[in-house]
């Protein structure tokens, strides 16, 4: 789902537009729901809208198992297909994003921090994020294949991952901007207990293995292995992890 491709179909109204963006095929009573609590609670300041977010949002995901802690402001699309664990925290301005056709959607563990105004989306992809995760602010998390995050990885500020997302600049029949960006050479999984600084860029494919670190500006082009410490512009391996 393309959304200059949704917004650009003049023989739909601009409401079936925006719950296409926004919902997908929740039923008209979902709908009302989930603008009813982001208009009423969304921007709330305090404690007291934290609680009331925590008690109230849990109803626009398709799943929770546990106490969820929303921040100020934060945005969720096609929240049915987003599983929430216990103890996780998206905090303000975050962006939650599972839309896609056929997708599973979103998976996140026990335990996961989402910082300030990070975005974790989907173009009909999946993301996976395991038990005790943290995403610093400011982050970029995106999908139109499958990416996975290890358990007890941590990820610094301003890092981007993608799993797909390229064009084809062999295409010489479509511009890139006619393009769907849906192109992927496979899956994108990290971890488990790996530590990726802050202004990272890891791309399409180039998957890093267990406990490495990669350092702070790095961009990962090609796969890391198990036990690695990375770095560099692209990133090379120039050492182990104990």
């Amino acid at each position: 789902m393309k959304f200059k491709a949704v917004m650009g179909d003049r023989g739909t109204s601009a409401f079936a537009k925006y719950r296409a963006l926004v919902y997908g095929d929740r039923r008209l009573g979902r709908v009302a729901l989930g603008e009813l609590l982001t208009c009423c609670f969304g921007g709330w300041r305090g404690g007291l809208g934290l609680l009331l977010r925590s008690r109230l949002y849990p109803c626009l995901f398709g799943e929770t198992r546990g106490r969820v802690f929303f921040g100020r402001d934060v945005t969720i699309r096609h929240g049915h297909k987003i599983r929430l664990g216990a103890n996780v925290t998206i905090d303000d301005h975050a962006v939650i994003d599972a839309k896609g056709a056929d997708n599973a959607g979103i998976t996140i563990g026990d335990n996961v921090y989402i910082g300030r105004n990070t975005i974790v989306y989907c173009k009909n992809g999946d993301i996976v994020i395991g038990d005790n995760v943290n995403i610093s602010s400011n982050c970029e998390v995106f999908s139109s294949n499958r990416l996975t995050l290890g358990p007890d990885t941590v990820i610094g500020a301003y890092a981007y991952l993608l799993s797909g997302g390229e064009y084809d600049y062999r295409d010489t029949a479509h511009t890139f901007a006619a393009q769907s960006g849906m192109q992927t050479k496979g899956e994108l999984t990290v971890g488990p207990n790996c530590w990726i600084g802050a202004r990272v860029t890891v791309l399409d494919a180039a998957c890093i293995g267990a406990h490495c670190v990669i350092g702070a500006g790095a961009v990962v082009t090609r796969p890391v292995p198990d036990g690695s410490i990375a770095a560099g512009v692209p990133a090379r391996v120039i050492g182990r992890t104990p």
